[in-house]
């Protein structure tokens, strides 16, 4: 294990951090009433998607290259700590019922472990050794992609994921929140959204929370789409595991088809409730095992 950094050496980084800066015209916030602090909260949170913005190239060109890898059966590997590492395991948990990805196709890993969504796990940010055990457990190749993401930019566990993942010659991204961090330039991809100081010092679950978010969100949609996982902007991939999701089904069936009620349940019934496939029943008139094997080929 490599040792903790020196405190001091630590304090002097954070310092030179945007996202840790302190904002002295925020210091008696505690003091307005509500109503303020919530319209203050909410104009900093304005301010991210124009951040998200100034990035949309990078991000774009990093959808572009994962989507090749992920065509060859390559995955998309999310690795951070804290809320980034949250974030990851999110994004990575929506995938299946969104858009029917396998398991293991896209992983969130968290520092410390499933016991970390809920719990903090001392230490476990600070090691480069436990990421890269992590990565090991998920047997790498080189068609797989790891998306560091760390709002600092500097965490030991999202930096050491994407230093061996890139050493292993997979695809690597670094999602961050500050300019000139060592994780964007570890990563063959750097994506450094800059949201700048936060209304309470340095909590990063906060601005720099959501553009995490609103990024992960792009890379794994915007791969799908280019993957064939939607038609036009319906989710016909999705998987219908609970009677919301059922309704969904046929009504995504109805925009794409315009059939009737009664040939959408017929066409969902042939397909074992594969829209993709219902869709083609109805649109191609085939039987469901033909439609099967022509979106196989």
């Amino acid at each position: 294990m490599t040792s903790t950094p020196h405190h001091p050496d630590l304090r002097s980084q954070l310092e030179t951090l945007t996202t840790e800066a302190f904002r002295p015209e925020l210091a008696e916030i505690d003091q307005l009433p509500t109503l303020d602090i919530a319209r203050l909260m909410n104009g900093e949170d304005a301010t991210v998607p124009a951040a998200v913005a100034e990035r949309l190239p990078e991000i774009a060109a990093a959808i572009d290259a994962v989507a090749v890898r992920m065509a060859r059966g390559g995955r998309l590997i999310y690795a951070g700590a804290g809320t980034a590492g949250r974030l990851g395991v999110l994004d990575a948990s929506e995938c299946p019922p969104t858009f029917n990805t396998g398991p293991g196709q896209v992983v969130g890993l968290i520092a410390g472990g499933p016991d970390a969504m809920v719990t903090s796990i001392e230490g476990a940010e600070d090691s480069p050794e436990l990421a890269r055990a992590d990565l090991d457990a998920l047997a790498l190749t080189a068609d797989d992609t790891v998306v560091g993401v760390s709002a600092s930019g500097r965490t030991p566990y999202a930096v050491g994921a994407v230093e061996y993942a890139r050493s292993l010659g997979a695809l690597t991204v670094g999602l961050a929140c500050n300019r000139d961090s060592a994780l964007a330039a570890a990563a063959e991809h750097g994506i450094e959204v800059v949201t700048g100081p936060e209304l309470l010092t340095g909590s990063t679950r906060l601005k720099a929370g959501t553009a995490q978010k609103l990024v992960l969100n792009m890379l794994s949609t915007i791969t799908m789409i280019r993957l064939g996982k939607t038609y036009g902007n319906l989710m016909v991939d999705v998987r219908a595991s609970n009677e919301k999701l059922r309704a969904r089904s046929r009504r995504i069936v109805a925009l794409a088809t315009g059939a009737a009620d009664d040939d959408i349940e017929r066409a969902l019934t042939a397909t074992d409730g594969e829209v993709k496939h219902a869709i083609l029943v109805l649109l191609a008139d085939v039987d469901g095992p033909t439609a099967a094997r022509l979106l196989a080929e």
